[in-house]
C-alpha cells in the first residue's frame, strides 16, 4: 500500500500542486552502496573539508561504526568556552537564565506553575503579571508577541550564527473532559457510531476516551484538538503567517506545522491503520518465503512466488495481479521489495475507496470502515488542500516547513502524507523536512525506507531527528488496551537508534549530498558525535546539509558555538501574546526540572561567565552586532 498511487486520486479534488507527481523513472540502487558514482562525482566536486577536532566518545558508537579513526581538524570547537557560549547576551540576561534555571529544581513551583500563574495574574493585574513574566519565564523561553517583535531577537541570534525555526504556540486551554469530547468526537467514524464494534479496526487505531486528551504524559509538544473545518482553516492561517514571519525575517528560515492541526484526525488514524496493515501483510508474505526477521530492505520478494501466494489467498483475480507485476517500475530484477509493494494500490477516485486492508487471514480485500459519509470524504480532501497551500507557500517564500512528529496511532499517515509533500517540492532544493522520533523499535526502518525511496526516485531527502515527546504517553496507552509498546524498551536503546539513524544519513549524504538532516538534539555527546562522523567523511559545514537545532533558552553553551564556528544552527523560536501561550510555558517548566536535575552543568556555565565577566571588568557586557 502506498503512497505513490494514493495521492493522485486524493489531490483530484484539491489543488493542483498535489497532482504534480514526481517522475515516473526509478533510479535503481542498493541500500549497501556506498560509494558515489564516478559521474555523479565529476559533476559535484566537493572541495575536501576537515571540520572538528574533537577526542574520540560515543559508543553506537562502538557497537555499529566501523569508522576510521579521527583525522586531526583545523577547527575546535569548545563548548565550555563561556565567552564564545554567551557571547550574544548581556548580563541580565545571563541572571534571567539562571534564576528560571533555578526556579525549574523546585518540585512545587513545577507542578503549581499555572495555579502560581494564575494566581499572580489575579493579584498583580494584567500589565504586571506581562512585566514579570517577561523577565523570567516568558524572556526565557518565548521571542516576543508577533512576528513584529520577535524580529530583533532573530536577527541577533542570525549575527552569531543561529538561525530559526518559528512556532507559534498558541494553545487551547482546554479541560481535560473538554480535550476528551472533542477527540471523541472528532476520532470516531459515522459508521462506528451507528455500529460499534462491526469494522475490522485495531485497537491501536481507535479512539480511546482514557487517552482522549492527548497532552497527558507529554511536556515538550504542542497538541491540537480537531473543533471544525472552520478551526483548520484558521490554524493553516497561523501556519502561513508564520511561514511569511520566517521569510521576512531570515534568509534561511524554518517553519514548524502540525498536521494534527489540519483536518480532523479520523483519517489519520484510518489512513495510519491501512499503511500498517499493508507493510504487516508484505512481511506476512515475506515470511511465507523464508525471509522474516530481515530489516526492511533486504527483503525482497521473489516475483513468481509472491504472484502464486497472492493467488492462493484470493487477493485479486489472476489477471489483476499479473498486471501489477508488468508495469516498467516493478519486476525488472525478478523481485519485488516494500517500495515496490508501497506502489501497487490502484488510483480511484473516492478516497474511501482507498482504505482496503488485505484481512489476514481470508486474504481478501477489505474496506476498513463499512461506509464513509459524504463529509467524511470531503474532510480528508480539505486536509490535503491545506497540506499543498502551506508547502507552496513555504517554497514561494524560500522557507523550509518542517513537519514535527505525532503519535504512533497517527504517524504513518503524517509521515506518508510528508513524503508526498518531499516528493513534489524537494526536487530541487529540500523545502519539506519530515521528523523521525528516534525512541520508537522501527525509527531505523522507517529512515532507511524514505532514505532510500528518496535516492530511486531522485527527490532531496529532509529530515529532522529527535528522541521523541510522547513517550509515558505511548507506554501507558499501549500497556493499558492491549497492542505491542513501540518505544525502545530504555533511554540506551533510544540513543543507539539515534546514532544507528543518524549515522545512516549522513552515510547517505556523503554518497551523493542529495541528503539533509538536522540533528535536533540537547545532547552535548549526541553533537560531538555528529562532529566526528561528519569529520570523518569530510562533510564540510558550509555545504549546509546537517543542521543542529535546539530549544530557544535552552543549551546556548551548544547553539552558539557551533553557530560561530560555521556550523548551521537553529533555535526552535515559539511566539504568541503571553496569556496565550501559558500552556508552552508550562510545558518548557517541566521539561528543565528533568532537564536541570539531571545536569547542573548549563547552570556551572553560567555562573562561571559571570564571574569571568565582573573579574575582567565586563560585568555591563551588551553584545555588539
Amino acid at each position: 500500500m502506498s503512497y505513490t498511487r494514493i495521492i493522485p486520486a486524493l489531490a483530484r479534488a484539491g489543488s493542483g500542486n498535489l497532482r504534480r507527481i514526481a517522475s515516473s523513472s526509478r533510479l535503481r540502487s542498493t541500500v549497501a552502496s556506498t560509494q558515489p558514482d564516478p559521474a555523479e562525482s565529476e559533476q559535484q566536486p566537493i572541495e575536501s573539508c576537515t571540520v572538528v577536532k574533537k577526542p574520540a566518545l560515543v559508543d553506537l558508537i562502538s557497537q555499529t561504526s566501523t569508522a576510521p579513526a579521527l583525522h586531526t581538524g583545523t577547527i575546535s570547537i569548545d563548548f565550555e568556552n563561556t565567552q564564545e557560549a554567551y557571547r550574544s547576551k548581556d548580563t541580565l540576561e545571563l541572571l534571567r537564565s539562571l534564576l528560571v534555571f533555578k526556579l525549574c529544581t523546585y518540585d512545587f513551583l513545577v507542578d503549581k506553575n499555572k495555579e502560581l500563574m494564575d494566581l499572580s495574574k489575579a493579584l498583580l493585574g494584567q500589565k504586571l503579571f506581562e512585566w514579570l513574566m517577561k523577565m523570567t519565564f516568558y524572556g526565557q523561553f518565548v521571542a516576543g508577541e508577533d512576528q513584529e517583535s520577535i524580529r530583533p531577537l532573530i536577527q541577533k541570534n542570525r549575527a552569531f550564527g543561529v538561525g530559526s525555526v518559528l512556532d507559534y504556540s498558541v494553545e487551547e486551554d482546554l479541560t481535560q473532559e473538554e480535550a476528551e469530547k472533542k477527540e471523541m468526537d472528532s476520532c470516531v467514524s459515522e459508521a462506528e457510531k451507528e455500529s460499534p464494534g462491526l469494522d475490522h479496526r485495531e485497537k491501536k487505531y481507535q479512539a480511546h476516551r482514557r487517552f482522549g486528551d492527548r497532552r497527558g504524559g507529554v511536556i515538550s509538544a504542542r497538541t491540537y484538538f480537531y473543533a471544525d473545518e472552520a478551526k483548520c482553516d484558521h490554524h493553516m492561517e497561523t501556519f502561513l503567517n508564520c511561514i511569511r514571519a520566517s521569510g521576512g525575517s531570515s534568509e534561511d528560515g524554518f517553519s514548524a506545522i502540525k498536521m494534527t492541526a489540519l483536518g480532523r484526525p479520523q483519517f489519520l488514524l484510518q489512513f495510519s491503520e491501512v499503511l500498517v496493515k499493508w507493510r504487516r501483510f508484505f512481511s506476512f508474505l515475506a515470511a511465507q518465503q523464508g525471509k522474516a526477521g530481515m530489516e526492511a530492505l533486504e527483503q525482497k520478494l521473489e516475483l513468481e512466488q509472491l504472484q502464486d501466494s497472492l493467488t492462493k489467498l484470493g487477493v485479486a483475480p489472476k489477471d489483476d495481479i499479473d498486471n501489477w507485476f508488468t508495469g516498467e517500475k516493478l519486476g525488472s530484477s525478478g523481485t519485488i521489495d516494500l517500495l515496490d509493494w508501497n506502489s501497487l494500490i490502484n488510483d480511484r477516485t473516492r478516497i474511501s475507496n482507498l482504505l482496503l486492508v488485505p484481512n489476514m487471514e481470508t486474504g481478501q480485500l477489505e474496506p476498513l470502515l463499512s461506509k464513509f459519509s459524504e463529509e467524511e470524504e470531503r474532510q480528508m480532501k480539505r486536509m490535503l488542500q491545506r497540506m499543498d497551500v502551506l508547502a507552496k507557500h513555504a517554497e514561494e517564500h524560500g522557507v523550509r516547513l518542517m513537519v514535527d512528529a505525532e503519535q504512533t496511532y497517527f504517524q504513518p499517515a503524517i509521515s506518508r502524507l510528508t513524503l508526498e509533500m518531499q516528493r513534489i517540492f524537494n526536487t530541487n532544493k529540500p523545502v519539506i523536512f519530515n521528523t523521525y522520533q528516534c525512541y520508537l523499535k522501527e525509527a531505523y526502518d522507517n529512515v532507511s525506507v524514505d532514505v532510500e525511496l528518496s535516492r530511486r526516485e531522485g527527490w532531496l531527502f529532509g529530515a529532522k531527528l529527535v528522541r521523541g515527546a510522547y513517550m509515558y504517553q505511548e507506554r501507558s496507552r499501549a500497556a493499558e488496551i492491549g497492542y505491542e509498546d513501540p518505544i525502545n524498551p530504555d533511554y540506551q536503546a533510544t540513543n543507539y537508534m539515534y546514532h544507528r539513524c543518524l549515522d545512516y544519513v549522513l552515510e547517505e549524504i556523503g554518497h551523493n549530498r542529495q541528503a539533509n538532516v538536522m540533528v535536533a538534539s540537547h545532547n552535548e555527546e549526541t553533537v560531538k558525535f555528529t562532529l566526528e562522523r561528519m569529520n570523518d567523511m569530510g562533510l564540510c559545514p558550509t555545504e549546509n546539509k546537517v543542521y543542529f537545532g535546539q530549544l530557544l533558552g535552552m543549551c546556548d553553551q551548544i547553539s552558539f558555538p557551533l553557530g560561530q564556528a560555521g556550523f548551521p544552527v537553529y533555535k526552535y523560536v515559539p511566539y504568541g501574546p503571553v496569556n496565550e501561550v501559558m500552556p508552552y510555558l508550562s510545558r518548557r517548566a517541566q521539561e528543565n526540572r528533568g532537564f536541570m536535575k539531571g545536569s547542573q552543568k548549563e547552570r556551572l556555565l553560567l555562573w562561571n561567565e559571570l564571574k569571568r565577566r565582573l573579574l575582567s571588568g565586563q560585568i555591563l557586557y551588551r553584545p555588539a552586532y
